[in-house]
């Protein structure tokens, strides 16, 4: 197979044999042998110039992938045997990568002691290629892109207030209610200040009116015990504050989205020992705790 791709990508069995150090002959018999076994001819043979067969082109796109596909398991298996080492560069966000991935690096370097870890956190959406990361971590509904993602966990972005404000300003009811209170918006939501809910209706836009905009969760946390108004936030961040009751869930009926939790990295070629290290760690970590938290 990878005999026939090399006549093809080189146009002649002369320049295919020169690139795979074989003979004329070799070459043409592995191509022969190919064409029996599969009972087809795969090539037109001129004096002048080769050309495929409407068979040919299809098993040409198919064998080119399945090849492919081989490298990259016998690269994967290559990587998993060598010992992790070298600079791992990592981004993730802020209040995600304090509270639930800071407590892990300890235990990751004693696994991998031949790693140096050069963490950032920032939430704001990086260039991984751009800007020389190795692996980040995005809690998103990732759109398709050229990067390859890795699903950990899930969590669900929840509607909440102090018990506080609402004994101030009342209870809402429903959506539309909430563009009549105070908000505290997270500037980098896909949505702006337009808060999307899913209700036994079917999906609900609302356009809001934030007394307070951040580019980070922990100060909507903070605002929101401080009585300033309702926040749409993630259960990792918000969770503890629910289950005490310091912040009450607002119309459980209607639900936004949930949120994917994914280590990201920018291609399944030649990755890595310290990228699949890293992969691997984060999956047995995060697989213990549940799909969604």
């Amino acid at each position: 197979m990878k005999t026939f791709n090399a006549v093809v990508d080189a146009g002649s069995f002369v320049k295919a044999a020169d690139a795979l150090e074989m003979s004329k002959a070799a070459v043409s018999r592995y191509v022969v042998e190919m064409e029996t076994r599969l009972g087809v001819r795969l090539l037109h043979r001129t004096t002048r110039r080769l050309s495929l067969t409407d068979e040919g082109q299809v098993f040409y796109a198919r064998s080119k992938e399945l090849l492919a596909e081989l490298q990259e398991a016998e690269e994967e298996i290559t990587s998993r045997s060598k010992a992790a080492s070298g600079l791992l560069r990592i981004n993730a966000p802020f209040t995600f990568g304090i509270i639930h991935l800071a407590p892990l690096w300890g235990l990751f370097r004693e696994q991998n002691p031949q790693v140096t870890l050069d963490i950032t956190l920032a939430d704001r959406l990086v260039d991984l290629v751009e800007e020389g990361y190795d692996v980040a971590i995005r809690i998103a509904s990732l759109e398709s892109s050229t990067l390859v993602s890795k699903k950990l966990a899930s969590t669900r972005i929840v509607l909440c207030a102090s018990p506080q404000y609402l004994e101030a300003h009342g209870l809402p009811k429903h959506p539309s209610e909430l563009a009549q209170h105070a908000v505290i918006a997270y500037s980098y939501s896909s949505t702006k200040d337009e808060w999307r809910f899913v209700g036994p209706e079917g999906p609900v836009n609302v356009k809001t009116k934030p007394c307070i905009h951040t580019n980070n969760g922990d100060t909507c946390r903070a605002a929101a015990l401080a009585n300033q108004g309702i926040i749409l936030q993630p259960t990792f961040l918000v969770g503890k504050d629910l289950s005490e009751g310091t912040l009450v869930e607002l119309m459980p009926e209607y639900r936004a989205r949930n949120l994917g939790i994914y280590a990201v990295y920018p291609t399944r070629k030649h990755v890595s020992a310290k990228v699949r290290a890293l992969i691997d760690f984060l999956t047995a970590h995060f697989s213990q705790l549940g799909p969604s938290w």
